[in-house]
Formats: C-alpha cells, structure tokens, sequence
C-alpha cells in the first residue's frame, strides 16, 4: 500500500512540474516582485499644488510623516512641536512630510489653497505640505499602503486619527509607528538616533 501510495505522489509531482513548466504564468511574476516598493523612495505623490513629486527626493534623510488636519483638537499642539523639530533639525537632515486628510470627522475640509493658506499662516508650518489623501479605505494613498503594511498598529493597520506618525531611516525604511496621542518632541530622540546626532 505504501507503494502505491508513494506511487501516486511521484504522478502528481510530475503533473504538477510539467503543469509549471508548460505555463510559466502560474509562477509567481519576478516581474511583480521587481516593482513592489522597496521603501518611501519609490512613492510618487502629488504636492499641495498637484504637481507630482517624487519621494526620492528625500533619499538619504531621516523622515516623518504625519497625516495632519487643520480642526482637530491636536492641530495647535502637533504643528507648534513638529515646528520645533523642524527647526532644530532640517539642516541635518531630517524632513517632515504633511498629508492632509478628512476622514476623521472632517476635521480638514478645506481645499488645498485653504488648507496651505492656513497651514504656512496659522501653524507657520515651513515644512512640505501634500495633497490632500485617504490615509484608509479603499481611496488609501499607495504610499499610505506602504507605511500601514510596515508599521501596523496595536489593533490592526488601518489609520486611527489625525497624527499619526511614521519614522522613516535615510534608506526610507519605516521604523516606527506613533499614535496620533504621541506628542512630536517625545519621538525626538528617535530622530537623533537616525540622523547620528543624539
């Protein structure tokens, strides 16, 4: 019996080898694997003022990215603090990336201008500010995906409010995830670890 039963798994072993071998296509596509994104760089994303802006770019430096509104009860204290770090470390080599988003009781219902206008006057923002995305759903942003798919969160990867933060290492490798509750100068030693300078 157990011949015939070794018997047996050998025909289907050749079925099976002859099966790929007459149709590549059921193997999975090196081709697909070669585009699958690698890290942030290989995201193109559109800017506030819809120009397509490749996240290349920013090879090299440390980068945070934050889903941001303009009406949420954690705007003021965000961007005072994301201004901070800004400040402090733009010049060695650290980015902040701002997409706003309205899927959190539309707290950014503003137009892109809008959205700017407030931003660079209110918060006094100075760092890039991107059109305005899905951060869940089926409309998610691919570089939204991308970050999720790195970095889940403690229940389940989907986006739970505004301020949401991603650290992002020079390779464009996710390496943390924060909660939008994280305030932006508690990720501060992070951020010194990456850029080498704490």
């Amino acid at each position: 019996m157990i011949h015939f039963t070794n018997s047996i798994s050998l025909v289907f072993l050749g079925f099976a080898i002859l099966a790929l071998y007459s149709y590549p296509s059921l193997l999975p596509s090196r081709k697909m694997a070669e585009e699958s994104p690698k890290s942030v760089y290989d995201f193109t994303v559109k800017d506030i003022h819809g120009n397509d802006t490749s996240l290349s770019e920013y090879s090299g430096k440390v980068l945070l990215i934050v889903n941001v509104a303009s009406k949420c009860g954690l705007t003021h204290s965000n961007y005072k603090e994301l201004n901070v770090l800004y400040e402090k470390y733009k010049n060695q080599g650290f980015e902040i990336l701002a997409f706003p988003c309205n899927q959190f009781a539309g707290q950014e219902p503003g137009s892109n201008e809008e959205i700017q206008d407030t931003v660079c006057t209110i918060f006094k923002a100075e760092f890039p500010i991107f059109d305005k995305i899905d951060v869940n759903g089926k409309n998610t942003a691919p570089v939204y995906k991308f970050l999720k798919s790195e970095k889940g969160g403690y229940f389940g990867d989907a986006i739970k409010w505004n301020f949401t933060k991603f650290l992002v290492n020079k390779e464009g490798k996710v390496v943390e995830r924060y909660a939008p509750t994280t305030s932006p100068l508690k990720i501060e030693k992070d951020i010194q670890n990456l850029l080498g300078s704490s």
